[in-house]
C-alpha cells in the first residue's frame, strides 16, 4: 500500500461517518443536492485566523489572497476576520466588490494587467502593485485621464527565493515584479508625479513547511525593504512581506512551526532600522487560511477489479481537484489525504485506487491507498480541498461542469 497524506485536525466521526463542522457528510450532500461537493468549514477558518493573530506580532496585519478560494461566502466570512485582500485580476476585483468588501482594503498584483483592469482598480481606489515600468506608465496615463490619484506600490522581484517552497515567486528572471535594482528609480518617479505612494510587495515563494526557511526569507525581505527604501529617498508607508506558509498535503509532511515563525518575526520587528520605523507591515496568506478547512466529497459509482487491482470509481475527479490528481505542478505524484467518508475512522480492510469519472488515466485521487471496504453509493472525502480546488481546476473538461460548494 502507498501511504495517504495526513488528515488535518478538526475532523471527527459522527455515527461512523465523517463530520464537517459538526454535521455528517451525507446530510451536507443531501442539503446541497448531490455530489461532487466542496464543503468549507467556517469554524476551522476562524480557528486558523485566531492562531495566526496569537502567533504573529500585533504590528503585522493579515491579508487574504483571494486566488486561494474566491467563493463568495468565504469572502464574506473573511471580511470580518482579516485586515486586507490581495487580488490578481479584474474578475477577482468584481468578486470582492460583490461580497461587499471596501476596495480601499484591496491590493492588486499580477503580471499582464489589462488597461480595463487598471482603470477599474484606479477608479475604485485599489492599491496597484506594479509589475513593470511599462505597467506604471499605463497606470499613470489612465489615472491622469480619469482625474484620479492612483494608489501605487511596486512589486519587487527579490534577488532571493523561499527555500523549499512549492512555487518560487522571486529570485532570478521572473515574470513577477520589477528587479530589485530598478525599484528605487521607479519609486522616486511615482512619488515625484504625485501618486499616492503605497510601498513594496515582496513575495519570494509559496507552500513552504520549513519554519527556518520562512524565518530566513522574512529577514531577507525586511533587509531588502530597508535598503530599497533608503535608496528611494522616501519613507516606506507599507510593505507586504508575502506569505509562503504551507500546509501538509503528503505523507511525511509536518505543519509549519507557527510559534517559531511568529517569535522570530517579533524579534525583528523590535529591531527595525529607522527607515522602517513608521512602516505598516502585512503578511499575505491564502492556502494557509483556508486549505485545511475544505473537503471535497464525491460518491462511488462503481467498484471494479482490473488485473487484480481494485478501483473505486467516483463521480468526482481532476476537473474539480486538479492538485489532488497530481497535475498541478507536482513532479512526482503522491497521495493527498483521502478517506471513505461513509466509514470514517474504520479499520483498513483493502487496498484500492480511487479514481474519477473522466476518460483519462490522469484522473486519479488516490493510488493504492489503504481503506475500509467501500461500496457503490459510499462517499469519498479528499481533504486539504479548501484552496486551489474549485476555481483552479478545469471544471468544463469533458463537459462535466462545476462542483457544488457550501460553507458550514
Amino acid at each position: 500500500m502507498k501511504p495517504l497524506g495526513p488528515i488535518p485536525a478538526g475532523y471527527t466521526a459522527l455515527d461512523g461517518e465523517l463530520a464537517i463542522g459538526g454535521r455528517k457528510a451525507s446530510v451536507l450532500v443531501e442539503e446541497a443536492g448531490g455530489t461532487p461537493l466542496f464543503v468549507y468549514c467556517a469554524d476551522l477558518i476562524r480557528q486558523r485566523v485566531a492562531q495566526l493573530r496569537s502567533a504573529l506580532p500585533q504590528r503585522v496585519a493579515l491579508h487574504y489572497a483571494v486566488k486561494a478560494n474566491p467563493y463568495r461566502p468565504v469572502l464574506e466570512l473573511m471580511a470580518g476576520l482579516v485586515d486586507g485582500f490581495d487580488i490578481a485580476s479584474g474578475g477577482e476585483l468584481a468578486m470582492v466588490r460583490a461580497a461587499g468588501i471596501d476596495p480601499a482594503r484591496v491590493s492588486f498584483a499580477g503580471p499582464g494587467k489589462r488597461d480595463a483592469e487598471l482603470e477599474a482598480a484606479i477608479a475604485a481606489g485599489v492599491t496597484l502593485n506594479l509589475e513593470s515600468e511599462g505597467e506604471a506608465d499605463r497606470a499613470l496615463a489612465i489615472a491622469s485621464r480619469l482625474g484620479e490619484t492612483p494608489r501605487l506600490a511596486i512589486r519587487v522581484n527579490p534577488d532571493f527565493d523561499l527555500k523549499g517552497s512549492g512555487m518560487k515567486m522571486g529570485g532570478g528572471a521572473k515574470p513577477f515584479g520589477i528587479d530589485a535594482e530598478r525599484v528605487p528609480a521607479l519609486a522616486r518617479r511615482i512619488i515625484a508625479v504625485g501618486a499616492e505612494w503605497r510601498g513594496f510587495h515582496i513575495f519570494a515563494g509559496s507552500q513552504a513547511l520549513d519554519a527556518a526557511a520562512i524565518i530566513h526569507t522574512q529577514a531577507q525581505t525586511l533587509d531588502l525593504a530597508a535598503r530599497l527604501a533608503e535608496e528611494s529617498g522616501a519613507p516606506l508607508p507599507h510593505c507586504n512581506l508575502g506569505g509562503g506558509f504551507g500546509i501538509p498535503y503528503f505523507p511525511g509532511d509536518t505543519p509549519v512551526d507557527l510559534a517559531a515563525v511568529g517569535a522570530a518575526l517579533g524579534e525583528r520587528m523590535e529591531q527595525l532600522p529607522t527607515v522602517l520605523q513608521g512602516t505598516a507591515f502585512c503578511i499575505e496568506l491564502g492556502r494557509y487560511l483556508v486549505g485545511e478547512a475544505g473537503v471535497y466529497l464525491c460518491q462511488i459509482v462503481d467498484r471494479k477489479v482490473s488485473h487484480g487491482e481494485l478501483y473505486l470509481i467516483t463521480d468526482g475527479g481532476l476537473h474539480h481537484q486538479l492538485a489532488a490528481s497530481g497535475n498541478f505542478g507536482t513532479v512526482v505524484r503522491r497521495n493527498y489525504p483521502v478517506a471513505i467518508a461513509s466509514r470514517f475512522g474504520a479499520e483498513v480492510e483493502e487496498e484500492a485506487n480511487v479514481v474519477g469519472c473522466l476518460c483519462t488515466p490522469l484522473d486519479r485521487l488516490a493510488d493504492k491507498g489503504g481503506f475500509p471496504r467501500a461500496e457503490v453509493g459510499d462517499l469519498v472525502a479528499v481533504f486539504c480541498a479548501g484552496a486551489y480546488g474549485a476555481s483552479a481546476s478545469p471544471a468544463m473538461f469533458l463537459g462535466q461542469g462545476p462542483a457544488r460548494e457550501m460553507l458550514v
